[in-house]
Formats: structure tokens, C-alpha cells, sequence
């Protein structure tokens, strides 16, 4: 596994009946203890300055899909540091072969730290103090799609 929250491994397009749907591209957890779905904080994605909500984007952990709905109320499953999360963005067409910039935050809630402390995480923005205990929130990398 990388040392990157952004993996290299697995950046491609996703095919569906012939037709390429979207693209996909993998995320370690930064977080020794793991967490559970409900704790996420997703944010947005941009690639080469395209914008892409939450919404459109399906979390897959252990091979099962999720919506950032479903992933809300989620309290069973979890995601532990050694299992990269696969994450499937819809675009028709996918993107173009050649290399791509990615910026993704997310972030996670503690379960040991009081919810006052975490009311005004937002995955999208550098938090003022750096908190392991509440991820890393942004993250950038480029990459290469064949």
C-alpha cells in the first residue's frame, strides 16, 4: 500500500456495457484505528478543475457500493487502515488517457472526542490545527489514466 491517501493503483475508467460510465481511483485511510462508515465526512472531488459533489460519488469498502446517503446511517461497517476505499465517480465518457490532477478532502468524526469539538469540520478546507484524530482533509495528487 502507499503512503499517498491518494493511490495511484486502480486510477481508470469504468466500463458498463460497452459504454465508459465514469472513473474510479482508490484512497487510504490515514487513521490507525479505522472507522466506521457513519463517521465520514466526504467532500469534494475536482479533477483538472472539475467539480464533483458527494452525491455523485459511490464509496465502495470490502466491495460493497454505498451513497454518501446510506454511508450516514451506516454504524456496522467498517473501514480499517489496511483496505483501500475505492471511490466510483459517474462521467460520461470517463476522462481522457494522459495525466489528471486530483483534490479530494475528506475527513472522519472521533468517537472519543465531544461532538462540540467536532461540529465545524469541513472536509473541503486545511483544518487550523492539525488533529489526527480527525483525518487529513485535503489531499492532492496527479495521475495517470491509460
Amino acid at each position: 500500500m502507499e503512503r499517498e491517501v491518494i493511490q495511484s493503483v486502480g486510477f481508470r475508467n469504468i466500463k458498463k456495457d460497452g459504454d465508459t460510465i465514469g472513473f474510479q481511483f482508490k484512497i487510504r485511510l490515514p487513521y490507525y484505528r479505522g472507522i466506521f462508515l457513519s463517521q465520514i465526512r466526504p467532500g469534494t472531488l475536482f479533477v483538472d478543475g472539475e467539480k464533483f459533489e458527494k452525491e455523485d460519488i459511490i464509496w465502495n469498502i470490502h466491495g460493497e457500493d454505498y451513497t454518501y446517503e446510506e454511508m450516514k446511517s451506516n454504524f456496522q461497517t467498517h473501514w480499517d487502515v489496511t483496505t483501500p476505499a475505492v471511490l466510483k465517480v459517474k462521467k460520461s465518457g470517463g476522462l481522457v488517457q494522459g495525466f489528471h490532477d486530483l483534490k479530494y478532502g475528506f475527513c472522519f468524526t472521533s468517537s472519543y472526542m465531544p461532538p462540540v469539538m467536532q461540529d465545524t469540520l469541513n472536509p473541503d478546507e486545511e483544518a487550523f490545527i492539525f488533529m489526527p484524530e480527525f483525518g487529513h482533509h485535503v489531499n492532492e495528487r496527479r495521475l495517470l489514466i491509460v
